[in-house]
């Protein structure tokens, strides 16, 4: 079955503010006047146009026929008060009026039909993101967790930064990548990633067989779209993937080329820099030398930040970069992982003052005294 298009936000998109009638109305009869008293020696009657073409921008092609019919009504009024009748001069006045009143209409209907079509194709976008990538759980196990994702471009849903997470054998494990280009091919490789990401979590695959694993779905997909795209051989994916187990107060990490995580302990920001990062996902056939698990301290208490490099290379107006663990001190530490989130995400915004060049995510880990599930 497909999706309707009469969504309710299509309806908004297209529902007009009735209180800005009065603009309108208000022309028309201030023209009418005007024409009235200064008589026969200005033709005041044609600037009736003004109304519905006024309407025609915030109201739908009703209001809009309705504007112009009661502007074709009041010209004809105003040469009658005026004691000039039906004239030729004032037939053509009247023809030409309604004329353009019936193209403001159609343009107006066309335009309607666009914004239900943009909103229809937004709901869809928004329905494909909840598919692809997944909202992460608020709580898992012992962890308290919150995200955001901050497109680059306006009205944006998905992007090539993605993130997931699943349970499985009393330990969270998360992955945060992204996925190098833009627009539909991007798509396509983050629905594969994640795919194989949710598909062999379950299997109890050590940090650096899933991070083969992921590699092999990876390179194995460009390499064989290099015929069809040639883009496929410059291709690669940076991801992040950690393991939190229950019981124990640790975090296991593996770095293919991504940011490292920003952790919160006890008031003080440090970077868990990877001892050997390996290479970003699919430049080539990985092998399990190239992945070192990093093993670090993770108690309860503790907010880990994970980010992709939009947030980074994030600039302002003058060319500086954000710098993500200072403002992150600057974060009170109360509201938990999604006032931290909230916060990053204002401040990120503030200091680009505009659209991002690249597509953002943040996720906030915070380990929770409390290990029930």
């Amino acid at each position: 079955m497909g999706a309707k298009s009469d969504t309710p936000e299509a309806r908004r998109a297209v529902r007009p503010s009735h209180a800005l009638l009065v603009i309108p109305l208000g022309l028309i009869i201030l023209i009418m006047i005007a024409d009235v008293f200064t008589g026969r020696s200005s033709q005041l009657g044609p600037l009736l146009i003004v109304a519905p073409a006024v309407t025609a921008s915030f109201a739908g092609p009703r209001l809009t026929g309705l504007m112009g019919a009661l502007a074709v009504a009041g010209q004809v009024l105003s040469a009658f008060a005026e004691g000039s009748g039906l004239t030729a001069g004032l037939e053509i006045q009247v023809i030409g009026l309604a004329v353009v009143s019936g193209f403001l209409v159609a343009l107006r209907a066309v335009r309607d039909l666009r914004e239900r079509q943009l909103a229809h194709t937004r709901s869809i976008a928004a329905a494909a993101q909840e598919v692809l990538i997944r909202p992460l759980p608020r709580r898992a196990g012992p962890l308290r967790i919150a995200t955001d994702y901050i497109a680059a471009e306006l009205d944006a849903r998905v992007g090539g930064d993605l993130f997931a997470a699943v349970r499985a054998d009393r330990v969270t494990r998360v992955i945060i990548g992204d996925v190098r280009g833009k627009g539909l091919p991007v798509i396509k490789d983050t629905s594969l990633l994640l795919g194989a990401f949710h598909g062999s979590a379950y299997r109890n695959l050590s940090l650096p067989h899933m991070a083969i694993h992921l590699g092999n779905a990876m390179y194995w997909n460009w390499a064989n779209a290099a015929d069809d795209d040639p883009e496929a051989d410059e291709s690669f994916v940076t991801v992040l993937l950690l393991d939190f187990p229950d019981n124990v107060g640790r975090v296991e990490t593996i770095s293919c080329g991504h940011p490292p995580p920003l952790l919160l302990h006890e008031g003080k920001i440090s970077a868990l820099d990877a001892r050997s990062p390996g290479l970003p996902l699919g430049i080539t056939v990985p092998s399990v030398d190239q992945y070192v698990v990093d093993t670090f301290s993770f108690v309860a208490g503790d907010v880990l930040l994970l980010y992709t490099d939009g947030v980074v290379e994030a600039a302002s107006p003058n060319g500086t970069f954000y710098p993500l663990p200072k403002r992150m001190a600057a974060w009170d530490g109360t509201g938990g992982p999604e006032r931290l989130v909230r916060h990053v995400h204002e401040d990120l915004l503030s200091h680009a003052r505009g659209p991002l060049g690249d597509d953002a995510a943040l996720i906030a880990i915070q380990r929770l005294a409390d290990r029930t599930e």
